[in-house]
This record gives structure tokens, C-alpha cells and sequence, in this order.
């Protein structure tokens, strides 16, 4: 729902930072493994309670993950490949993240873990069920040029994950409520993006032999 605000103003930063990347012959996939790699020692420091280092670890992974992309727009290299690995790759990170929890505290945790990897599967798939079928149809990204896949909106985006992980990090005890609370907005997204994709696809599907030439 934030990602329409909050990534234009990501983007003159990162071209900054992907500019000096791109000196230094730094390619794409080499920052979107790194950042993956660090993003995933959150999954032990999470396990061992220290929250605040895995808070540091999560943002590092989250600017790798805006970063990648900027630094291929630069040099040119942009591919399919190369959307393929990070989106493969965050999937995992997400699920890391939340698995740390369960493991630092699993009498607390491991429900609330639990509901909130079931509604991860949701988004996850939803997102990218559609993204499959956009990309054989042609259809446009109107909002998110930047995105090696179609992204359809959602109550829970990349910018509402990042402030739940925050949350997360910077009240433990409270990992339980919030990841119900966020899990429970993670459900509304795939309910809402099922919905508006299949209404999408129908209409696409219906104007299509309109548009075919005779």
C-alpha cells in the first residue's frame, strides 16, 4: 500500500549509492547474493535474542534489495534472471526472519510464527500467480516500471513488511500480537489481490478477441 510513495523517494539515494557500485565493476546479482547472505545471519541472531543486531542485518538486506535493482538500471543489466533470483531470494529472507522468532522464543512465538508463515504463502503466491500471467498476456506496470515482475497492490507490501520486521525487533515481547496483527493485514492482501487479479485477467481475457484484427 506504501510502496507507491515510499520507492520514488528510495530511488535518487539508491542511484547515488548504485553509481559507486558500478565504479567499483560491482555487479547486480553479486549485491543481491551479498545482501541476501547478510540479511540471513538475522535468522541465528534472532534465535539467540539479540534483536538489535538482527535489526541492523534486516535493513542491510532491505537497501541490498533496492539496491541490486538501481545498480542494474545503471550499467544495463536488467534481466529476467536477475528478477528471478532476488524476488527468490526475499521470499526466503521473509521467511528466515520469522522463523528467528519461533526459534528465540517458541512457547510465545511459534503460533504467531506460524499464522504469519501461512499468510506469507498467501501473499507470496498471489503475487506471483499474477505476475506469471501478466507477463504472458503484455500486460503494462503503470506504477512500478522498476519491477522485473507485475506488481499488483496490496493491503501488505515491501514497505509494510519492512516496518513489521521493525516492530518486530524492537519489541520482542510483543512478537506474538503484531505478528497476528500483520498477519491477519497479510490475508486481507491476498484476498483483495486474488480477487482484483482474476477481475483483471477476466476483463483482459474478454477484450482481447475485440482487439484481435480480423
Amino acid at each position: 500500500m506504501l510502496d507507491r510513495w515510499t520507492m520514488p523517494l528510495t530511488q535518487g539515494p539508491l542511484s547515488t549509492l548504485a553509481r559507486g557500485l558500478a565504479t567499483l565493476r560491482v555487479r547486480p546479482d553479486q549485491v543481491t547474493v551479498a545482501a541476501f547472505l547478510v540479511g540471513m545471519l538475522a535468522l541465528p541472531l534472532l534465535a539467540l535474542g539479540w534483536y538489535l543486531p538482527a535489526l541492523v542485518v534486516i535493513l542491510l538486506n532491505r537497501l541490498g534489495d533496492g539496491l541490486d535493482g538501481a545498480l542494474a538500471r545503471l550499467t544495463g543489466e536488467a534481466s529476467d534472471a536477475g528478477g528471478f533470483l532476488d524476488i527468490g531470494l526475499d521470499f526466503v529472507f521473509y521467511a528466515a526472519v520469522v522463523l528467528g522468532f519461533a526459534l528465540a522464543d517458541p512457547a510465545a512465538n511459534a503460533l504467531a510464527a506460524s499464522f504469519l508463515l501461512f499468510a506469507f504463502i498467501g501473499t507470496g503466491t498471489s503475487f506471483l500467480a499474477f505476475a506469471i500471467m501478466a507477463t504472458r498476456h503484455g500486460l503494462e506496470r503503470p506504477r512500478f516500471q522498476q519491477k522485473a515482475f507485475y506488481y499488483l497492490h496490496g493491503l501488505t507490501e515491501g514497505t509494510e513488511t519492512v516496518l513489521a520486521f521493525v516492530l518486530f525487533c524492537l519489541f520482542p515481547a510483543h512478537f506474538a500480537l503484531l505478528a497476528m496483527v500483520f498477519g491477519g493485514a497479510c490475508l486481507v492482501t491476498t484476498a483483495t489481490r486474488l480477487w482484483g487479479g482474476h477481475r483483471t485477467l477476466r476483463a483482459f481475457e474478454q477484450e482481447r478477441p475485440k482487439r484481435s484484427p480480423p
